[in-house]
């Protein structure tokens, strides 16, 4: 036995007001899309009928309802039963003979909307030579339907349909003048037909990227002014944009300031002229942040909201081929106004290289035109990787500032990384560049860059580099001396991955106890050693030169533990208790020891 569901309609009422809806000032928008629709309904069949929808406010009708009249199609007495009173069914559907591309609704709750500020619904509607009918709906769920005579009200004249709304308790501002005129001006401005608040006309007319203008500057100055109006701001500029297979047209507007990547982008979106929304969402890819667009669509589709596009196929070409636009103006702008790009990429480079991360013709406007931060200054990846076939690049600010000027010295192309996709856009490169190496670079590949030691000098500075040794063993690293440039840095801690992979063990390890001491003392303490950080002494700095040949076994113990603190600092490194106590202990002693030779002296 098959039972029908029952329906309740305040809970329905809600369910659009809480979790469907957005807001009530959604009624005037429905209210207008059931007048266009019906009136693109009437015209399929009368291509000459007439087209005006006309809008009553309270303070303007006797009884202080909110009237809209339409010339549309209308309805008949059996359509007003199948169609107002069937949640889920609408007018629109093909059934009827209409296709459904050519209307704005879909949905058949449109009408429901209305509860959200008014107790009662009252429709009056003509369709065709038939007789007019009223149909009432009340937010209770009940609702009459009759043929207007009597008492009933007056028929109407002509095809169409008059929706009155009676205010609920404390909604009475909804229905006011000034709050229906900027709602339907805010949705229903770009309409093709003829919109009245009253006497007010509210539609624009032609939307403006669709204007005829005498030439192509005097349509570019008018776009910018409206992207102004659009965005607060001048844009730095306007692109184009049209997809014809999603029925689209708009423009984008490329912001003039600096735009936060993770921040979502809202464009304004039109639906057949109506306003979907201002605040509609991936409708342009993720890494076009840098542009807010408005455009106008016959082929999308709408949430049930009517406030985001639904997702689905076309929705995800339309995407794409958006995207492909804005990068055709980034490469038109690359071959006829450098200028203007660099300006461009001075405020919106992470934009750029997002794109360019998935894009060739995009990596190479990065290569050429977008400086990076590198060993010989800033300076594009295009002038750098000529200069270096093999390219290394720093994971951190800390480690590139403390090594770049070394790598300079001895000739390696080194390039920060640290940025946000600087790596990734350097691993690309062979992309355009098959033969060039870029590999992330690891201290230990710069120590092979230095000078060794000629043998009698490394013989003369045995001793040195024993008694730096045995300083050093506690502090989990191996004293190398070698001559390298600046002359004027004295010493430079060097820590390869594998090193950096040790040290942490042997923290651990110190901080650990219990069962976790026991499970990191499991490790390979040959493999350790085998990992451990070097400090290389420059045999070039003076210092350090004179330090070789002291036989003061206690200056050179005092001086390796304070250039060790000098290197850890230097690099950013912490420094732990241990090794600030060796620090502060140098220090002191070799406070005294300057001292004594002073009175010596």
């Amino acid at each position: 036995m098959q039972h029908s569901f029952n329906v309740d309609l305040r809970g329905i009422v809600d369910l659009l007001s809480h979790h469907l809806y957005s807001s009530p000032r959604v009624y005037v928008r429905e209210l207008l899309q059931n007048s266009v629709d019906s009136i693109t309904a009437r015209r399929l069949v009368a291509g000459a009928a007439p087209a005006r929808i006309r809008i009553e406010p309270r303070e303007t009708t006797v009884d202080g309802s909110l009237r809209i009249h339409d010339t549309g199609i209308g309805l008949t007495e059996p359509q007003v039963h199948e169609l107002l009173a069937t949640i889920g069914n609408s007018s629109k559907r093909d059934e009827l003979g209409f296709a459904r591309h050519d209307f704005l609704g879909q949905f058949g709750i449109g009408l429901l909307s209305c509860f959200l500020v008014a107790d009662e619904i009252e429709v009056i509607t003509r369709s065709g030579d038939a007789e007019t009918v009223i149909w009432r709906g009340h937010a209770d769920g009940h609702y009459t339907v009759h043929r207007a005579i009597g008492e009933h009200g007056p028929a109407r004249e002509e095809p169409g349909t008059t929706v009155i709304l009676r205010a609920r308790r404390d909604c009475e501002h909804w229905l006011g003048a000034s709050t229906v005129t900027e709602l339907v001006r805010h949705y229903g401005a770009l309409l093709p037909y003829d919109v009245r608040v009253g006497e007010e006309l509210v539609t624009e007319g032609t939307p403006p990227w669709r204007v005829e203008h005498p030439s192509p500057d005097a349509r570019r100055d008018a776009l910018l002014r409206y992207g102004e109006r659009l965005i607060g701001t001048a844009p730095f500029d306007v692109i184009d944009l049209a997809v014809p297979e999603a029925g689209l047209s708009g423009a984008a507007f490329v912001l003039p300031h600096e735009t936060n990547p993770g921040e979502r982008a809202f464009h304004r979106v039109y639906l057949k002229r109506m306003l979907l929304g201002d605040r509609v969402e991936k409708i342009m890819p993720d890494w076009a942040f840098f542009v807010r667009c408005v455009i106008d669509t016959d082929g999308l589709r709408p949430t049930a909201s009517r406030e985001q596009l639904h997702e689905d196929d076309l929705l995800t070409s339309t995407r794409e081929a958006l995207g492909g636009q804005l990068r055709g103006w980034l490469v038109r702008l690359a071959a006829t106004s450098p200028e203007r790009l660099s300006a461009f990429l001075r405020v919106h480079h992470l934009g750029v290289m997002a794109l360019a991360l998935h894009d060739v013709e995009m990596l190479r406007i990065v290569d050429e035109w977008l400086p990076f931060e590198t060993s010989e200054g800033p300076v594009s990846l295009g002038e750098f990787r000529r200069r270096h076939r093999t390219i290394h690049y720093t994971p951190n600010i800390e480690e590139f500032r403390q090594l770049a000027g070394i790598a300079a010295a001895q000739g390696m192309g080194l390039v920060n990384g640290a940025y946000t996709y600087h790596a990734d856009i350097l691993r690309r490169l062979r992309r355009i560049d098959p033969d060039l190496v870029v590999r992330r670079l690891d201290p230990d590949d710069l120590a092979t860059r230095f000078v060794a030691l000629d043998p009698a000098a490394e013989f003369a500075a045995r001793d040195f580099v024993g008694i730096a040794r045995t300083t050093l063993a506690s502090r989990g690293c191996e004293p190398v001396l070698r001559s390298f440039s600046p002359a004027s840095l004295p010493v430079l801690y060097l820590e390869g991955r594998d090193g950096r992979l040790a040290a942490d063990m042997r923290a651990a390890r110190e901080e650990a106890d219990g069962v976790w001491a026991e499970l990191l003392e499991a490790g390979d303490p040959e493999e350790d050693e085998q990992a451990r950080p070097l400090l290389v002494f420059n045999y070039r700095n003076p210092l350090v030169a004179r330090l070789t040949t002291t036989v003061d076994a206690g200056v050179v113990e005092l001086s390796t533990e304070a250039l060790y603190g000098y290197a850890m600092l230097a690099g950013n490194r912490p420094l732990g208790p241990d090794a600030v106590a060796g620090v502060n202990r140098a220090f002191l002693g070799l406070v005294e020891h300057a001292v004594h030779a002073g009175r010596r002296i």
